[in-house]
Order: structure tokens, then sequence, then C-alpha cells
């Protein structure tokens, strides 16, 4: 059996590969790094630790003694995530990069590179592959909630969830932690990543301004239409925001991106829970095995541990749209005041993450 292994130099995949070595005495393993870090696009913007990683990422392998191969994936990650997430935030939408990333790099261009020599791939994402007793692969969410991350794994087709393995899937993080220490692996003290991984060290929002600019405009109380204070860009905000407004007498909430006026509509925690959306559109929903039985699922607006009951209905097609499209009508059993076009819901039933589909509306 051929196996592969992504390994970002963290603790997760690295305690994954060695999980992983264990489980699979007698298999042919190769350890993969995937260099996307756009050096000639940010390296004005400050670094990334990609070196770092790759040290990291050597370490565990020569305690697993397998072999490690570094791929570049740069040109492809700029046209494939980069350019979808610019491409978002001009159109005044909320992108989720990492989604993309899981979906069209990490199990597409890679598997499109190498896949023909290995039968599976392992990562270090937290959640369960299963095939059930129709031959269809499922994703299962991880025991722990906090760190599940099968929202990121939302978009995975049918093959790709068939060709994944998670090794540290079903455990706790203390419990990696633990066993990483125990295995005195490299990585055993390292932090977690945070944030999204193109972007290294880099903050999220000189990215923005790199790429986007800044363009002055008022923010605006949405009750009263006072203006509260100046924004550097729509651009730089998303619905439901509360920190980086730099006003006084809050808590302030953003509300509404006017972006053909640039302008930010905030309101107080009171108001912005008036506000509050509990129905919403998605388009293009996709589905890891088949769509969800019945009308009733639980979803996820955003990766953590908050899932909400809710009740999706498909739209007949929408002549306006000149499209084929398939619309969904979601109705949240609660409200939430984060509901922001661009972004993904994602569906469940039971533990089983069933896909997701883009906030339309």
């Amino acid at each position: 059996m051929k196996l592969g292994v992504l390994l970002s130099g963290g603790v997760d995949s690295s305690t994954a590969l060695i999980s992983l070595k264990r489980s699979y005495p007698d298999a042919q393993i190769t350890a993969y790094y995937l260099k996307i870090w756009l050096e000639d696009e940010l390296a004005s913007l400050g670094q990334c630790p990609w070196e770092e990683d790759l040290a990291y990422a050597q370490g565990v392998c020569d305690i697993a003694r397998v072999p490690l191969k570094v791929v570049s994936l740069q040109r492809e990650y700029w046209n494939q995530v980069v350019s979808y997430t610019i491409s978002e935030l001009k159109a005044g939408r909320t992108p989720s990069p990492d989604i993309l990333c899981n979906q069209r790099i990490k199990f597409g261009v890679f598997f499109e590179r190498v896949g023909d020599s290995m039968d599976r791939v392992a990562t270090g994402h937290y959640a369960v592959v299963k095939q059930g007793d129709d031959g269809f692969f499922r994703i299962h969410r991880s025991p722990d909630p906090v760190k599940d991350q099968t929202y990121f794994l939302s978009h995975l087709t049918q093959i790709q969830a068939a060709m994944a393995i998670f090794p540290i899937g079903k455990l706790m993080k203390e419990t990696v932690r633990e066993l990483a220490a125990r295995w005195d692996i490299p990585s055993k003290s390292r932090k977690d990543s945070q944030g999204i991984c193109f972007l290294g060290r880099i903050r999220y929002s000189d990215f923005v301004r790199h790429y986007l600019g800044e363009s002055e405009g008022d923010i605006v109380e949405a009750k009263t239409g006072r203006i509260l204070g100046k924004h550097s860009g729509t651009w730089f905000y998303t619905i439901g925001q509360r920190s980086g407004l730099g006003l006084s007498g809050g808590p302030w909430f953003v509300v509404e991106r006017n972006r053909e006026e640039n302008v930010i509509l905030v309101a107080s925690m009171a108001d912005a829970e008036k506000k509050a959306r509990n129905k919403f559109t998605v388009v293009n929903p996709s589905w890891i095995a088949l769509p969800p039985v019945g009308e009733r699922v639980m979803l996820k607006l955003r990766h953590g541990s908050v899932m909400v009951g809710a009740k999706i209905i498909l739209k007949k097609v929408d002549t306006q749209y000149k499209t084929d499209a398939q619309r969904y009508e979601v109705v949240m059993d609660e409200c939430d005041r984060g509901v922001a076009p661009g972004q993904f819901s994602v569906f469940y039933q039971n533990d089983v993450c069933l896909g997701g589909a883009m906030i339309e509306c």
C-alpha cells in the first residue's frame, strides 16, 4: 500500500504521520510539504516561516524514517485560491479561502500532480472518514467540537473523500499533544497556526490593503444616521464584526456594508440583535456524498463548535438570474448577526458533514 502524508510542520500533521506509520507498518509512506508561499507577491509585506515549517517537517520524517518531498504549488494557489479571495473582497462578499484550499489544492491539484503514485493521502485534519453500507464515503465530525475541521472539508468531492485518511481525526487535541510528547516529535510544543494558511505571519488586513488599497469612508450608526467615525475601505470589514472599528461608546457591530456609497453601517448590541437574520439563500450546493434526507439539518456558519438547527428548501430556478444554479432557502431555528454574503453555510445530519453552499443573499 502506498500512502502519502501532507505535512505542514505543525503538531497535528506530524502526529498524524507517526500515527499512520504505526497503523500501517508495512505501507510505503511518502511525506509531502506543499509550498504555497507567494514570494514574489507578498515578500514586501513580511515573511512566511515556510523554511522553519519545512525543518520541522523534515525532523518528524527523520523520526518516522520516511522520505519528504517538496511540491511547489504557488502558481496554482494564486490562480485558484488567492485570486478568488481578492475577487470576492472586491465584490463586497466575505470569502472562505481555506475551504477552497482543501478542495482545490490539498485534495485537488496535489492529487492531480502525484495522485497516481498513491493509494490514499493522510492529513492532520480533525475529522473522520467512513464508508457506508451503500458504498459512499462520508466525512464525520471529530469528537473534539472545538477543533473539528469538517467546516473546511465541506466541499470535498466523493472521489476526494474516498482518498482521504485523517489519522488523528478521532482524537481530542490534548491527546494529540500528549502523543506528540510521548513520541518526542519536534513540533510537540509548537503553537497552532492561526489565520489563513498562505499568509504566514502577515496580517490579513495588510494583505487586503496590498491588493485593494484604501478608500476612506464614513462609519454610520444605522439607527440614527450619525457619523461615528471613518473607515479605510469596506473590504476590511464583514457583517457581525466587532473588533477593529476604533469607535468609542460601544460595543458596536457591523450590520451592513454599502460598497457603492463606501459606507459601513454599525449598531449597538441591542440594535444589532434586532437586525440579526435567521433566513437566507445559498447557491451551488456541494454535496460530499448525497443531499440531505428531508428538510431538517444542523448547520455551521463558520468554523467552531456552534451549530444551529435549520430547515432547507430547494427553490425553483428564478428566471431573473438566467442560470440553472441550484438554490436553497435556509431558515435557521435561531437568528445570527453574522450572516454575510460570500461565506459558506455547511450542513450536517447527526455527525455527518453533508456539504455546503455559498450564502448569496
